[in-house]
């Protein structure tokens, strides 16, 4: 996948590590495939608003975490 997906999955995973969290209970708690969990932060998947917003409540955290900084994609 893109540069932004693979960032966004290596946050994903940084904030659910964080918290203790295995992908399973993530995916769990965000009614989410456990399989598709590890494709998100492998950034192998582009990830939809809705989903997205269902991994931030669970992780505790707004969007804007997640994303990387604008010069991160250079």
């Amino acid at each position: 996948m893109n540069k932004l997906s693979k960032l966004i999955g290596n946050n994903i995973r940084s904030k659910r590590k964080n918290l203790c969290m295995n992908q399973e209970t993530l995916a769990l708690l965000a009614e989410i495939d456990r399989s598709y969990v590890g494709r998100i932060e492998r950034g192998e998947v582009n990830l939809t608003v809705d989903k997205l917003y269902r991994i931030c409540v669970i992780l505790k955290c707004e969007a804007a975490d997640l994303l990387p900084l604008h010069g991160d994609l250079s």
